[in-house]
């Protein structure tokens, strides 16, 4: 089966251009151009999909038959509740389990009833659905 990235690639060279010449044809940034065809964008908004379709002359859905999809990984509580524990103690630098991009990290202060504070960790993907809510 061909990557995301091979396609892309190949598209791009049946028509001629090169990744900058798609950047600018698709109005996206060069370095997008570059992240995706280097394998580390997999999975691509609809507009960017709906752009590079359009320039490479084929259907968005054959661009996103390619893309990864993360909505049916399914991540152990084991590892959500050692990921909460690592945003409650600072950790910094925190990758998704599902995809590894950067996760986005905080702690929520809420009070319960006796007034008690209470730290909640919430994360969330910079590329993907995964989230953690308390």
């Amino acid at each position: 089966m061909k990557t995301l990235a091979q396609f892309i690639q190949k598209r791009r060279d049946e028509i001629g251009l090169s990744p900058k010449g798609l950047a600018i044809q698709c109005n996206l940034p060069i370095n997008l151009i570059e992240d995706i065809e280097a394998g580390k964008e997999l999975f691509l908004p609809v507009t960017v999909r709906q752009n590079l379709a359009k320039v490479l002359k084929c259907d968005p859905k054959e661009i996103k038959a390619l893309e990864k999809d993360f909505s049916s990984y399914t991540i152990s509580q084991e590892i959500i509740d050692s990921l909460k524990e690592l945003i409650l103690n600072g950790a910094g630098g925190l990758k998704c389990p599902k995809c590894g991009a950067n996760l986005i990290c905080k702690i929520e202060k809420m009070y319960d009833l006796e007034d008690n504070l209470m730290l909640h960790p919430k994360a969330h993907c910079s590329k993907c659905s995964f989230q953690i809510h308390s």
